[in-house]
């Protein structure tokens, strides 16, 4: 009995917690992220309710079927027919919520991005990000591994050679003109990182070896955390950064300052 009390009485606060939006995301601050919040508070009801009505049986059972003197466990070779029923179901409602968020999904990593989207790299490595703008031609200079030197101020190895970056501005911080599309290049120079904005709804490993491409547009002026979402070394807790969310105007003398340096 006091088992299954205890079980409903976590299953209450956990169903209490979360209803009265107690632990909940910041104000989204991206053109995406209304249609994720409605994603997620479906797949929320969906399981939630799922997940009380399972609590409520599991007490239920524990009381029912409760040792009591006099009586013997029976065993069950189960039902085919149930277990049947319940995967099918379970499966046609993953496939329905997962096609209900699959045009998010396609806007932000398959569909190209525009013509006037503004184009980051954006590398992290233990403990720190880098990221890099193409400058006023508008292309990355070429990179090599051999040339990567920290200490010389050259973390992403960027080749000197290469007249192309010759105007690529690399930056522990990021800015972004608000309503107008970004594209990320996400890439790693040694671990598994995680690049996450929780006001941007982002949220996307980088690899060592890929390139991911990521794509948002913010539309909220204001200073919001990058944070690495993946535990990636002793030193994980300080890999964090931040980015700047600026007026045409304001991005475009960010910009110009920074190709000062």
């Amino acid at each position: 009995m006091l088992l299954a009390i205890t079980i409903w009485i976590i299953t209450l606060i956990s169903v209490v917690g979360f209803a009265g939006g107690f632990w909940w995301f910041p104000v989204s601050a991206s053109a995406h992220g209304a249609q994720l919040d409605n994603q997620f508070v479906v797949t929320l009801v969906v399981t939630g309710v799922i997940f009380i009505l399972a609590q409520v049986a599991l007490g239920y059972f524990i009381i029912r079927y409760r040792e009591r003197p006099g009586q013997k466990a029976t065993y069950s070779h189960g039902n085919n027919k149930l277990e049947v029923i319940w995967t099918t179901a379970t499966t046609v409602l993953f496939y329905v919520m997962v096609m209900m968020g699959f045009q998010v999904w396609i806007d932000m990593y398959i569909q190209a991005a525009p013509e006037d989207a503004l184009q980051i790299e954006v590398t992290g490595q233990q403990f720190a990000w880098n990221i890099r703008y193409p400058g006023p031609d508008g292309q990355f200079g070429s990179t090599s591994p051999e040339l990567i030197d920290d200490s010389a101020g050259n973390p992403l190895g960027l080749d000197p050679e290469d007249p192309a970056g010759e105007d690529d501005i690399v930056l522990p911080t990021m800015a972004v003109p608000v309503d107008r599309p970004i594209e990320l290049l996400l890439r790693s120079k040694d671990v598994t990182h995680n690049f996450s904005v929780r006001e941007l709804r982002v949220k996307q490993d980088t690899l060592p070896g890929m390139v991911i491409p990521l794509r948002f547009t913010a539309t909220v002026l204001g200073k919001y955390e990058i944070a690495c979402a993946e535990l990636c070394g002793l030193g994980h807790h300080r890999m964090r950064s931040f980015i700047d969310v600026f007026s045409e105007e304001d991005y475009a003398e960010w910009l110009r300052e920074q190709s000062e340096f």
